[in-house]
């Protein structure tokens, strides 16, 4: 009887320590994003995201244009 209440208890011991380790872990990284330096970083890697999307459809854009310009040349 003893042994399986010696078991059950370390198992419950480390699922628990395992948990607190694991939500430790993630609290931390969400905290770590939500200080400025954290917002900053990902702030500025959206903007380099959108302002790369923006020269490629500008680019785009004039291809087409060109394309259709030519096509209403006699």
């Amino acid at each position: 009887m003893i042994p399986k209440r010696v078991f059950w208890l370390t198992v419950g011991y480390s699922a628990g320590l395992g948990s607190s380790w694991y939500t430790t872990r993630k609290v931390r990284a969400a905290a770590r994003r939500y200080t400025p330096e954290g917002l900053t970083e990902r702030v500025s890697d959206r903007v380099e995201t959108v302002k790369a999307a923006a020269v490629e459809g500008r680019a785009a854009m004039r291809r087409r244009e060109m394309e259709l310009r030519a096509g209403l040349k006699p």
